[in-house]
């Protein structure tokens, strides 16, 4: 009964990564309010039953990609204040997965998906707006203003950076970095907490 399940799991798995995989190339042709269901089973060879086994919308199937897009990226915090991962097991920052993920990057040029995209990660926000309310004497609304203006920045940045072709994206990447990075170190609290980070 076990393998059964298992090979159950392999499939679900399976079909949703071609349905996955179909959005994303629909989405190199068409904007997302344009991609119907009818369209992506087709390119994905099921039928709309199988689509709707899996998923309720496409905004159901956005919604999955996202969260594969945004796993195992690392926070703002972690990310601007840790300096360049030497583990190769650490979470790396979202703008590297876009730039080293060419399958992502027709998610980022969407204008529809660029909000859905600012909304995802507001999701996380909490552990920004907590730790820079903890290290400084910024209020949650000004942290918070904070955190929406780094996140629509950064998402323009890598915005233009991809339409334009950018071909020394780490370059631009550390520039922007050190940037975020005094930004944020001129509201912290230099005591003893700011020390031990």
């Amino acid at each position: 009964m076990d393998k059964k399940i298992k090979k159950e799991d392999r499939r679900v798995r399976y079909t949703k990564q071609i349905i996955k995989e179909s959005f994303l190339n629909l989405l190199k042709k068409n904007s997302f309010t344009k991609i119907t269901v009818t369209e992506l089973c087709r390119l994905a060879e099921i039928n709309r039953g199988t689509f709707y086994l899996h998923y309720y919308d496409m905004d159901d199937v956005l919604d999955d990609v996202l969260n594969d897009m945004l796993s195992d990226t690392s926070g703002v915090v972690d990310h601007v204040f840790s300096g360049e991962c030497q583990n190769p097991n650490c979470s790396y920052p979202f703008c590297d997965k876009i730039h080293n993920n060419d399958m992502f990057r027709p998610l980022l040029l969407d204008d529809t998906i660029s909000a859905k995209i600012i909304d995802k990660m507001a999701d996380h926000k909490e552990n920004f707006i907590t730790w820079l309310m903890s290290h400084s004497i910024l209020t949650f609304e000004e942290a918070e203003a904070v955190f929406y203006f780094q996140m629509n920045g950064c998402l323009t940045i890598n915005r233009l950076m991809i339409r334009n072709h950018c071909d020394d994206w780490k370059k631009i990447q550390k520039t922007i970095d050190a940037f975020i990075r005094a930004g944020l170190e001129s509201f912290l609290i230099h005591d003893q907490r700011t020390e031990n980070m």
